[in-house]
């Protein structure tokens, strides 16, 4: 899918901070597992958190094509960074489909420009897949609503200054959820240990508490009893990105790849002339390239406020980040015992990818979406 002459540029900027400042210090962060406010630093300089964010709200004014190349490319050197931009997207989405004039001149404008980040308050102890049985409240209290519960595996918690929880208000399953805007610092927000994890080591997961969180009714984002409906729009949109992300993750791992097996040399020649490499490089590139397309697609659907998008943004989700697991594996696979070791990119990579099948809905209710828009089709 041919890019724009704008959209090639905006990919190539990303391209070079990608390369000139996230790449070299791409192991260290997964190393030490600490938040890398350097990088957050150039990429807010450089617009990358609102890259299709309108300009009225400090972003760039671009489009969604665009902005899911930028994640890709970051995505491609450091996933960890990657999730930044991400997590900042599905911050923004709620503000941006249901938000006041007013929010999104406060809120958006914030995480658009990187002078803030964002967390999206939704997982909870027991509401993962099934987002609808979340437990925590929210019940007014004069021209206030006080909020109660916890919530669990929530990125960039601690580290954000803006906050968007999925709230109960009534005990109607679907049409009993709220959203509300709850800022850093508020008396009662509290957070818990930083999660030790397989992959994304450089991105901040933590379980957040809230304990009679006092917020003014202005901060209800949405109408009330409309927050599950915001809900599945923000993941239509926020679907895609992760897709572009699994992609970056699958193309850098087949990037190193390719080096590789033009130099390491096994029965008198380089590795790369045997046919059976040959062919594991070819199913490689052919999966990146359809989960390219995939995203792309899912990407323009939303840019064209296409109805059916839904169905696209699950398939572009669920394909390359199955894509990106398969293609580490076979990354290690092909490097071989030094594929394995930590000084190499490509175990990084493959333990980055896992999470890429889980969060933003797993790939298996992927599968049920996807079902479910072809029957009802």
């Amino acid at each position: 899918m041919l890019l724009t002459e704008q959209q090639e540029m905006i990919k190539s900027v990303a391209r070079s901070i990608a390369k000139d400042y996230i790449e070299p210090r791409a192991m260290e962060v997964d190393k030490t597992g600490e938040f890398p406010w350097d990088n957050i630093k150039v990429m807010a300089e450089n617009g990358l958190f609102g890259v299709h964010v309108p300009e009225e709200y400090g972003g760039v004014g671009s489009d969604m094509i665009s902005h899911v190349a930028v994640v890709e490319e970051i995505a491609k050197v450091c996933a960890s960074t990657s999730v930044a931009l991400s997590t900042q997207a599905l911050a923004t989405a709620p503000f941006l489909i249901a938000g006041t004039e007013e929010q999104k001149k406060k809120y958006v404008t914030a995480l658009a420009t990187g002078e803030s980040l964002g967390s999206f308050g939704i997982t909870e102890p027991g509401a993962g897949s099934d987002v609808a049985s979340l437990k925590t409240t929210a019940v007014p209290d004069g021209n206030d609503y006080i909020l109660n519960g916890q919530k669990v595996f929530i990125t960039n918690a601690g580290e954000s200054g803006i906050y968007v929880f999925v709230t109960r208000t009534s005990e109607h399953r679907t049409k009993g959820i709220t959203l509300f805007i709850v800022e850093d610092g508020t008396p009662g927000l509290s957070f818990g240990k930083k999660e030790d994890k397989m992959g994304i080591r450089g991105s901040v997961t933590r379980e957040v508490l809230l304990e009679n969180v006092r917020v003014p009714k202005e901060n209800m984002l949405g109408a009330e009893g409309e927050g599950f409906k915001i809900l599945m729009k923000v993941f239509n949109e926020t679907r895609p990105v992760v897709g572009a992300q699994a992609t970056g993750i699958a193309q850098g791992a087949l990037d190193y790849c390719l080096d590789y097996v033009k130099e390491r040399k096994q029965f008198g020649k380089e590795i790369h002339q045997f046919q059976m490499v040959q062919s594991k490089l070819a199913d490689m590139a052919m999966k990146i390239e359809s989960s390219r397309l995939l995203v792309q697609k899912a990407a323009r659907m939303l840019d064209n406020e296409d109805k059916n998008v839904a169905g696209y943004s699950s398939m572009a989700k669920c394909f390359a980040s199955d894509t990106a697991m398969e293609v580490t594996t076979d990354a290690v696979q092909l490097v071989g015992g030094y594929g394995y070791i930590k000084e190499y990119p490509v175990e990084r990579m493959m333990r980055d990818a896992k999470i890429t099948q889980i969060y933003e809905g797993t790939n298996q209710i992927q599968r049920v979406i996807i079902a479910n828009h072809l029957i009802n089709e």
